[in-house]
């Protein structure tokens, strides 16, 4: 697939180039369109805030019984963790790694693999999204 807006793949000793434009990746990521519908259905609008995770924490997991659908809305969930985390602390950004995974920078350096908390919180519910995010906006 190629994306222009995330401008020409270099490798230079097995890594990727990172995004040039910042902004686009952000915005492509937040599309968390799965996640995104199955809230709308269960009346929970998610506003990219902390409390919409705490709203997203409270939802009937019905998409547990499907299991082509589970992990597909855990990354999602992740990815919809990720853009709260960037939208609200100060200093977090997304930066994509060599082999491809996106992950969240917090201002101390810290890479928070959100992906994976997403899929864990999709198959099971803990950890809450809501205490991730007030976990990883204390750091």
């Amino acid at each position: 697939m190629h994306l222009p807006f995330l401008g020409p793949r270099h490798k230079k000793n097995g890594d990727a180039a990172l995004p040039a434009d910042p902004g686009a990746i952000a915005a492509l990521l937040s599309e968390c369109e799965l996640l995104r519908s199955q809230a709308a259905r269960a009346g929970v609008r998610l506003d990219d805030t902390p409390a919409s995770l705490e709203a997203l924490d409270q939802m009937v997991p019905r998409w547990r019984d499907d299991a082509e659908l589970l992990p597909w809305l855990g990354h999602d969930a992740g990815l919809y963790l990720g853009t709260v985390v960037v939208r609200t602390v100060s200093g977090a950004a997304w930066q994509i790694t060599s082999d491809g995974e996106p992950v969240v920078r917090l201002a101390s350096g810290r890479a928070v693999e959100v992906v994976p908390a997403g899929q864990e919180w999709a198959v099971s519910g803990v950890p809450e999204l809501s205490q991730l995010y007030a976990e990883i906006a204390e750091a």
